[in-house]
């Protein structure tokens, strides 16, 4: 893990400020672009966030099947198998 070196204080709403640096190298620099939050023990993780196949976690070529992203790698597995 890199340290940036940037510290920022919880404002009285609970929130953080990112840096425009760390937006921008991530990015992650437009409204509405979502981020993931994850729990490592005692350390918080942003990613930014990207839709991904729900079998093998592919983040390309991936389409919605009733609901829920799948890649073009694993319909071609499926096809297969269901042949």
């Amino acid at each position: 893990m890199k340290s940036t070196g940037i510290v920022r204080k919880v404002d009285e709403l609970g929130r953080i400020v990112l840096p425009i640096e760390l937006r921008k190298s991530m990015d992650i620099s437009r409204k509405g672009d979502a981020i993931e939050i994850f729990i490592d023990e005692d350390r918080i993780i942003l990613k930014k966030y990207q839709p991904a196949c729900i079998f093998c976690g592919n983040a390309d070529n991936v389409n919605y099947y009733k609901g829920k992203l799948v890649c073009s790698d694993c319909i071609s597995e499926l096809n297969s198998v269901v042949k």
